[in-house]
């Protein structure tokens, strides 16, 4: 994807505020699906009948966005020190990023940065925009063939610095053309490359038609610095499907409460037990995808039309 008048450095700075704006419309989205706007759900006459959709609806909520977050089995090691060493991540703006974007680091988030932790992550609602943006830089720095083999090479005809997860990285001490691709930050084996290659073509976002393995904005790089990261400290290839699932859907509430109800409604499977490669994959994940999501539900009556159908990679 190359870089918009959207996507351009000035706005990266809003990518919480952007992401605040979400929250509220899945918050708004909740409201109505419980009953209290006008028009979204359809769910029947029945007080009884309501209350039990209206809890059940409220139960898919909280497994999209568990309220104690997703562990993830991975920890950051000294990532952050070497994401600023080497030139990736400016400190000063990198936090001026968070401060604009009403989300300023926290104490456990400027130590990672400047000395590292052994400490498991766990995403949540509140260090979701953190994640982004840190793994973000992890993708767009680490050596690996798919940065200088793949298709964010065969697709750029030599200016791979105009997706906008290359020329939307404004906040490093170096040209992005230093930085791209140029530090063995996260070494892998073979068979952990092979195990990142077989993962990030199957993993797809709803701001895009394409997997992971062609990262051309910057949820894409940061959900490859993260299989990466996961590879290399053991994580299989099921450990790194279920936790895609559960990234994109802090990165994309919206969409990926829909699938969530699509998936109840149709499939009559709870997102919880749902198959993460399917929740991921180009069918439900994609753009494409989450628009014939969003289409199937408002012709079962389930939503009304909304003006913004997919996610951005402004987000």
């Amino acid at each position: 994807m190359e870089i918009t008048p959207e996507q351009t450095p000035e706005t990266i700075s809003l990518n919480k505020r952007i992401r605040q704006v979400a929250w509220m419309i899945i918050g708004t989205l909740v409201v109505f699906f419980i009953g209290f706007g006008s028009g979204y759900l359809t769910w029947g006459q029945d007080e009884t009948a309501e209350l039990k959709q209206q809890k059940e609806l409220i139960a898919l909520y909280d497994q999209v966005n568990p309220k104690e977050g997703y562990a993830l089995p991975i920890s950051y090691g000294d990532l952050g020190p070497q994401l600023i060493e080497n030139g990736v991540i400016n400190y000063d703006a990198f936090a001026a990023v968070q401060k604009n974007a009403a989300d300023p680091l926290s104490a456990e988030q400027t130590e990672v940065l400047k000395n590292g932790s052994d400490k498991e992550i766990t995403i949540n609602a509140q260090n979701a925009h953190f994640l982004l943006n840190f793994f973000w830089a992890v993708g767009l720095v680490n050596k690996n063939r798919i940065l200088t083999e793949g298709p964010m090479i065969q697709n750029s005809a030599g200016q791979y610095e105009r997706f906008a997860s290359t020329g939307g990285w404004t906040i490093s001490a170096k040209p992005i053309t230093d930085l791209y691709a140029s530090t063995d930050l996260i070494p892998l084996t073979t068979e952990q490359q092979q195990r990142v290659e077989e993962v990030a073509a199957a993993i797809y976002r709803p701001c895009c038609n394409n997997p992971t393995l062609f990262p051309d904005c910057n949820h894409g790089m940061a959900m490859l610095g993260l299989l990466e990261l996961m590879a290399s400290q053991g994580a299989n290839t099921d450990q790194m499907f279920e936790a895609a699932k559960y990234v994109n859907a802090y990165w994309f509430p919206q969409q990926t409460m829909e699938a969530a109800l699509y998936l109840k409604t149709n499939q009559n499977v709870a997102f919880a037990e749902a198959d993460a490669r399917m929740v991921v994959g180009q069918i439900v994940s994609s753009a494409s995808g989450a628009q014939i999501v969003h289409a199937d539900l408002q012709a079962k009556g389930l939503l009304k039309q909304a003006p913004n159908q997919g996610g951005s990679c402004s987000n």
